[in-house]
């Protein structure tokens, strides 16, 4: 069985600011315009991209939300749970994994400027996923605010957003 440390010298992933091990492995040559994009973007953005995502089972991806949809994919070890914040402060949870008789699902979209934050359900394994953004990925697009920031905004999710911020 392939362990994490094998996924993470195998595809060459680095450490992410939000937690976990990260790897860009698509931008798409083209652009589009920031005159075709909505008023959110502050320029412009190619059509999509796409990175492998790692995170080890005592570690968390933190809160933090972009601009864009985007699609969570898996692929290997235990299965994570993917906790969103809607901006106006509806919470649910989704369980990436393939085991559907469990309710798990393989693909997942995280909706445009959603809070989310990501942990594996099983402390003593991993996860190996992807995640699709379209329009692509920029850094200028992303946000993670503190405890204290998103307490202030949404206080009925206190223990959680302690838990899995930074």
């Amino acid at each position: 069985m392939t362990d994490a440390s094998d996924w993470i010298e195998a595809l060459a992933l680095q450490p992410h600011s939000e937690g976990g091990f990260f790897r860009e492995t698509y931008r798409s040559d083209e652009m589009i315009s920031q005159g075709s994009l909505s008023d959110r973007f502050s320029g412009e953005r190619s059509f999509s991209t796409a990175i492998y995502y790692l995170l080890e089972g005592n570690d968390f991806s933190a809160f933090h939300r972009i601009e864009q949809d985007e699609v969570w994919h898996f692929y290997d070890g235990a299965s994570l749970t993917i906790h969103v914040i809607t901006p106006n402060g509806d919470y649910s949870a989704t369980t990436l994994g393939i085991n559907i008789q469990e309710g798990e699902a393989p693909q997942f979209v995280v909706p445009a400027r959603c809070f989310f934050a990501v942990e594996v359900n099983d402390p003593s394994s991993f996860v190996l996923s992807g995640c699709t953004v379209a329009p692509g990925f920029d850094f200028a697009d992303f946000e993670m605010p503190s405890a204290e920031q998103l307490l202030g905004r949404f206080p009925q999710h206190a223990v959680l957003i302690e838990r899995l911020t930074r």
